[in-house]
C-alpha cells in the first residue's frame, strides 16, 4: 500500500483478525466506470482503493465490444492497437424485410466507431488509474457496507481468505448490473421485466460480414424487444450476439434460440466457428431519482446509466466516472465538502446524459410495441432521407411524411 494509508487490525466477534485500511475513496468494481472514478480521483490527490472481485480486471467479457470514438476525448484516451480490434466507418440498421439505412460512425451512437478487445481495454483503464496512484486489489469481494451515524463509511471485504475493514470518506459502487451495494445502501435500482435485456454473444471465426460496418437487425422476428448485432473484429472474425427483452424472454423467447436461428439463416455466417461465448443481463431503464447518499455514490450500470435504446454502457459509465472522480479530487483538495462533491457529481452526470437517457428510454418503450410490419415502415421511412444528425426531429419528420399513422405512435417526442 502507498505511504499515508494507515493499517490496523482488530477482532470481530471472536473470528480471525480483521485488517483495517483507511482511504479517501474506495471503489467497488474494476470496469470502465470504476476505473474512471479511481483514475480521476487519484489524479486529484485522493487516496483511492479499487476492489475487483475477479482475479483479473476485464474478464470475463460481458458486452458486444463496440464503443464510439468519442470516448477518446471524453476520458482522455490514446487509441492503442492493443485494445482496438477494428475501426468501423458506420452502422447498418436492418429491418425484418431487409430494408436498411446506414449511419456514419459519428452519428451512430455509443456503440459504433471501434470494436474493442474489452478485456484488454478494461485492464488498460485500470492501469491508467494505477499510474495516477490508485491502489487496486483483485480477487476481493466487498461483503457489506459499513454504516454508521446515517452515513456509508466504507466496506467490509474478503481478499484471499483474509477479512478487511476498509474505511473511506466516500464509497463508490461500480459493481455493475447486479447493483448489490446500491440496493444495500438504499438506492432504488430494482428493475421491471421490461427494463432488462438478456444477452448472449458468440465470437465467431470464418465470418464473411463487411468489416467496415457494424450491423444491427431489429424486429420481433430477429430479437423480441431487442436486436441482433454483428460487430466485425477483423476480416473473418466477428462478435455475433443478441439482446432479448426479459419481458419476452420470460414468455419463452430465449436469446440463444433466436441467435441460433439467425445464424442458421445467414450465408455470411455459414461454416463460421464459435471460439468464445459470453452472456449476461443489462439494464435498459431510467436511472433512479438519486444515485448518491451520505458518503456513497453509484456509477455505471449500478446506477442504471446504460443507454436504454442500445444497451451500451461503456461510454456513459466512463464519463460519469470521470465526473465523480474529479469532484472527489476537489474534495480532498479542500475545495468541496463530501456533501458538495456528491451534489456536484449528481448535477454533473445528469447534465451530460440525462436528457438523452430519457429520450432513448421513451424510444425503447415505443419500439417494444412495434410489430415487424411497423418496424419495416419505420426503417424504410428513415432510410428515405439523408440524416445529417441523429435527431429525433429529423427522424420523426421522415416518418410523418412517409407513414403518418406510424408517426402517431411517437407523438410523445413532439
Amino acid at each position: 500500500m502507498r505511504k499515508g494509508v494507515s493499517r490496523g487490525g482488530h477482532n470481530h466477534g471472536g473470528g480471525g483478525e480483521v485488517k483495517t485500511l483507511k482511504y479517501d475513496v474506495v471503489v467497488v468494481g474494476g470496469g470502465p466506470a470504476g476505473s474512471s472514478v479511481a483514475r480521476y480521483a487519484a489524479r486529484g490527490g485522493a487516496k483511492v482503493l479499487m476492489l475487483e472481485k475477479r482475479q483479473e480486471v476485464g474478464s470475463p467479457v460481458r458486452c458486444g465490444e463496440g464503443v464510439s470514438k468519442k470516448i477518446l476525448q471524453k476520458i482522455e484516451l490514446e487509441p492503442l492497437e492493443s485494445w482496438i480490434a477494428n475501426e468501423v466507418a458506420g452502422a447498418k440498421i436492418i429491418s425484418p424485410s431487409g430494408s436498411q439505412f446506414e449511419l456514419s460512425e459519428d452519428l451512430a451512437g455509443s456503440e459504433t466507431g471501434y470494436i474493442i478487445r474489452r478485456d484488454i481495454f478494461d485492464k488498460h483503464l485500470a492501469k491508467l488509474a494505477a499510474v495516477e496512484g490508485a491502489d487496486i486489489m483483485v480477487k476481493t469481494t466487498a461483503t457489506s457496507l459499513i454504516k454508521e451515524d446515517g452515513k456509508i463509511k466504507g466496506v467490509l471485504a474478503r481478499h484471499l481468505g483474509e477479512e478487511y475493514r476498509i474505511e473511506a470518506t466516500v464509497t463508490v459502487a461500480a459493481d455493475g448490473f447486479e447493483a448489490r451495494l446500491s440496493r444495500e445502501a438504499g438506492l432504488k435500482t430494482s428493475l421491471k421485466l421490461r427494463d432488462v435485456d438478456i444477452c448472449i454473444q458468440y465470437e465467431m471465426v470464418g465470418v464473411k460480414a463487411d468489416p467496415l460496418y457494424t450491423e444491427f437487425y431489429v424486429g420481433q422476428g430477429y430479437a423480441p424487444g431487442g436486436y441482433v448485432w454483428i460487430f466485425p473484429k477483423s476480416e473473418r472474425v466477428a462478435n455475433v450476439g443478441i439482446g432479448v427483452n426479459l419481458m419476452f424472454s420470460e414468455r419463452g423467447a430465449t436469446p440463444r434460440r433466436y441467435l441460433e436461428k439467425f445464424i442458421a439463416s445467414r450465408e455470411d455466417l455459414k461454416g463460421a466457428k464459435i471460439v468464445e461465448i459470453n452472456g449476461g443481463a443489462v439494464s435498459v431503464s431510467m436511472p433512479p431519482e438519486s444515485v448518491t447518499l451520505p458518503g456513497f455514490a453509484a456509477v455505471g450500470d449500478s446506477a442504471r446509466m446504460i443507454d436504454p435504446l442500445t444497451g451500451g454502457g461503456v461510454v456513459n459509465g466512463a464519463v460519469a466516472g470521470r465526473v465523480l472522480g474529479e469532484a472527489l479530487g476537489r474534495m480532498v483538495q479542500g475545495k468541496l465538502s463530501p456533501e458538495e462533491a456528491l451534489a456536484e457529481y449528481e448535477k454533473g452526470w445528469r447534465k451530460k446524459m440525462e436528457v438523452q437517457l430519457a429520450r432513448n428510454y421513451l424510444a425503447k418503450e415505443k419500439l417494444l410495441e412495434l410489430t415487424d410490419e411497423e418496424m419495416n415502415d419505420l426503417i424504410e421511412a428513415v432510410g428515405s432521407i439523408k440524416l445529417e444528425g441523429l435527431s429525433t426531429a429529423a427522424i420523426l419528420k421522415a416518418v410523418k411524411e412517409a407513414k403518418p399513422s406510424l408517426a402517431e405512435k411517437f407523438s410523445d417526442f413532439l
